[in-house]
């Protein structure tokens, strides 16, 4: 009996001694959920900065806003995410694929997982609702039956399925975006880009368009909109990436067009000497 209580005695020290385990630490956001990555991505033109050592992630199914006065670097964002432009430096990588790595003759291929809508439209202005929309589908192998049952189901998504043998100059403009998103859309992209969509529509209009690139993010694709329009912005308190001189000056959740700055900020903006980046 004794030696039965030594036993115990020692397995019990045994026991307090032990360390106890640790807490695990939690896992680290994985680089597989992120649509777009730039790392110290920099753009120079001849004489000009288009982007500076920009670094910024978007992860799957998020909304983000691009804002900043024209000549910020919205536009040589988009640019880069199409590959019509080429960094000078830096790393970009899209859906996990390195941008540097996807050569000229497969960029066709690369942008049909990215749907783009432009301000302009670019409507083909001889084919009518439904063969701008199936154009789309066309030029990336669809077959007819693909066609047959993919157009109908946009234009209803996109509030166009009473205008479909309609051509792009008797609709109106918001109906233009709208088959421009539908066209963009229709192949369901992991990513969607607009570049002012809103930029000449009217506010109502500019709402109606707003909503539709949510519900179309609802979906679960990644939207990531460049815009001045900044009743919208501000309406929508989305993620809001900003931009001055090629410079990310602000990325804030639930964001909007502007910060508020205080007078201190403020007076500090207007003894900034208006110089270029270093470097250039």
């Amino acid at each position: 009996m004794a030696t039965k209580n030594r036993t115990s005695s020692r397995t019990s020290r045994r026991a307090a001694a032990a360390p106890s385990p640790r807490p695990q630490a939690a896992p680290a956001p994985s680089s597989a959920s992120r649509v777009i990555q730039f790392r110290s991505v920099s753009k120079l033109y001849t004489g000009d900065v288009g982007l500076d050592q920009a670094t910024f992630s978007v992860d799957r199914e998020e909304f983000l806003f691009l804002v900043g006065s024209t000549g910020s670097g919205k536009s040589t964002v988009m640019r880069l995410l199409i590959k019509e432009l080429e960094p000078t430096s830096g790393t970009i990588r899209v859906a996990g694929h390195d941008l540097s790595e996807i050569t000229r003759k497969r960029v066709p291929f690369y942008r049909r997982n990215i749907g783009v809508v432009f301000q302009d439209f670019k409507l083909l202005p001889n084919r009518t609702v439904y063969d701008n929309v199936a154009y789309a589908l066309q030029v990336t192998g669809g077959t007819r039956k693909d066609i047959r049952a993919k157009v109908p189901d946009i234009l209803r998504l996109t509030g166009l399925s009473t205008k479909l043998h309609n051509l792009p100059d008797q609709l109106s403009g918001g109906e233009q975006q709208r088959v421009s998103i539908a066209r963009a859309f229709v192949n369901h992209p992991p990513l969607l880009l607009a570049d002012e969509p809103t930029g000449n529509l009217d506010p109502e209009t500019s709402i109606d368009i707003m909503r539709l690139l949510y519900r179309i993010n609802r979906t679960g694709t990644t939207v990531l909109v460049a815009t001045h329009d900044q009743a919208m912005v501000d309406r929508m308190r989305r993620r809001v990436l900003e931009l001055s001189r090629g410079r990310i000056i602000r990325d804030e959740a639930a964001g909007l067009y502007t910060r508020d700055e205080s007078t201190r900020e403020f007076a500090h903006r207007l003894r900034a000497p208006s110089t270029r980046p270093d470097g250039v």
